[in-house]
């Protein structure tokens, strides 16, 4: 085992008959970086550039969840959520600044749920919940991490860094190759040295997050006519094949029909990174359904019948309780869930699953949203946006005037919700007022001697 410092635990085998009965299957979570709602070719309206075999597959033998969200519009916040199945704003987390600078120790999160019920769990890839050791993946109840902390960038081909260092468990270390695959291959390694017993595979790829870099070969494969989008299809290409190997592994171990399997990107597609979110309007960074819908993919082939989309409001939220539901695990009473178990509505017990949904940054920004049923409001300050996602998907039209009673009801609603939220870690405040502070930075790593400066990798701007 590649731990974290402590000694491994000699666990019996099991037999695959014996796997079943333990009705313990394993756990991926494939989260993506940045990636447009259209650059998946699932979906067909993506431009004929995308080409993305692997995640194709997936959503085809899987269920794939037609309107899936995230619970923020930025990388942080939205780790948060998924970390812990609450929304992060309980815990203070309203922006990428206040996740970034450390997910709260007395949140208990996703690990700390599954290591009493004999799970091992593995981290690879982008934390982004704190940059200080008392909140690495290592003290939060992970068995093993390679990755990194840091901010929401990470050069894909410099390594070695010390000012930006990848870690394993608890020590940096230097490492070469193209980042997309070397996190393919540490998470491929923990499937096969765990594939005995239940695990937690947790691979938080930094793709296609900028920088734009891939290698030269496979930029020079595309010819948009926009270099960014070029190098954007190289690495969605290394990304795709990523999870092509996880797969394969899981099958070729005879892992495949055990594993819950949930495949998503943190937010939506970064318009500087050139993404394409068609049909839905606006990016990561907006709260329209091109900031916060997901391509949301969830697959266990010996518990549900894959091959199908489903239309029911679904959110990343989620992801914790339906794992804790497949494992038999209790679910938490101290802090109750705001994200429920998928399983009813994936075994076809029910239709629905949330009535309303939230999301907010707080006051500096004064955006936030909220979903009830059809109907969705969508705040910038003092300007609110009402919008019939059924017959609007796209939110080209605003309703205010025609439904106004609906404009006041979610407004309600929003906050009603609010004020069960914590305050701001950074002090802004959870309503906009027009004269919010500045947010704070937060805790950077220590400052290291500079180094001689390597040449720059293809593709880096």
């Amino acid at each position: 085992m590649i731990g974290c410092g402590a000694a491994p635990m000699a666990l019996p085998r099991l037999d695959a008959r014996q796997r079943r009965r333990s009705k313990r299957p394993n756990i991926v979570v494939i989260l993506t970086d940045d990636q447009g709602y259209a650059d998946i070719s699932f979906n067909r309206h993506h431009p004929k550039e995308v080409s993305t075999p692997h995640m194709d597959a997936l959503a085809r033998e899987g269920v794939f969840f037609t309107q899936g969200y995230i619970s923020g519009n930025v990388c942080s916040p939205t780790r948060a959520g998924l970390m812990t199945g609450r929304y992060q704003q309980r815990a203070g987390i309203y922006t990428a600044g206040e996740g970034g600078s450390g997910l709260p120790l007395a949140e208990k999160i996703f690990p700390q749920f599954l290591k009493g019920a004999g799970y091992v769990c593995g981290a690879f890839g982008k934390w982004h919940l704190g940059l200080t050791r008392e909140y690495s993946p290592c003290a939060r109840g992970f068995d093993e991490f390679y990755g990194f902390l840091g901010r929401g960038a990470h050069d894909y081909f410099d390594l070695d860094n010390p000012d930006s260092p990848l870690y394993r468990g608890f020590e940096p270390i230097q490492d070469e190759g193209y980042l997309t695959n070397r996190l393919t291959e540490e998470a491929v390694s923990f499937i096969q040295r765990h594939k005995d017993h239940p695990f937690f595979c947790y691979l938080a790829y930094n793709a296609v997050h900028a920088p734009p870099q891939a290698p030269q070969e496979d930029v020079e494969r595309f010819d948009t006519g926009d270099e960014t989008r070029d190098i954007l299809m190289a690495m969605l290409k290394h990304l795709d094949a990523g999870v092509g190997r996880v797969v394969e592994t899981l099958k070729a171990e005879g892992l495949w029909e055990d594993t819950l399997l949930f495949f998503l990107t943190d937010n939506g597609g970064s318009k500087a990174m050139h993404a394409v979110n068609t049909p839905l309007r606006g990016f990561k960074q907006w709260n329209y359904e091109g900031g916060i819908r997901t391509p949301f993919i969830v697959s266990w082939p010996a518990r549900f019948k894959g091959g199908r989309s489903l239309g029911t409001p679904v959110i990343s939220l989620d992801i914790l309780p339906t794992a804790l539901d497949a494992a038999g695990v209790a679910m938490p009473t101290g802090k109750p869930f705001d994200g429920k178990s998928l399983l009813p509505v994936l075994e076809g017990k029910t239709g629905t699953l949330h009535a309303k949904l939230f999301w907010s940054e707080g006051g500096r920004s004064g955006e936030w949203a909220v979903r009830c049923g059809k109907w969705k409001l969508v705040a910038q300050k003092k300007n609110v946006e009402l919008f019939d996602l059924d017959a609007d998907p796209s939110e080209t039209k605003a309703l205010n005037d025609e439904h106004p009673e609906k404009v006041q009801q979610l407004s309600r609603l929003y906050d009603e919700w609010l004020d069960q939220m914590a305050e701001p870690a950074s002090g802004q405040g959870k309503r906009w007022t027009g004269d919010a502070p500045p947010e704070p930075q937060g805790r950077r790593q220590p400052r290291r001697p500079k180094r001689r400066e390597k040449p720059k990798a293809i593709g880096t701007p």
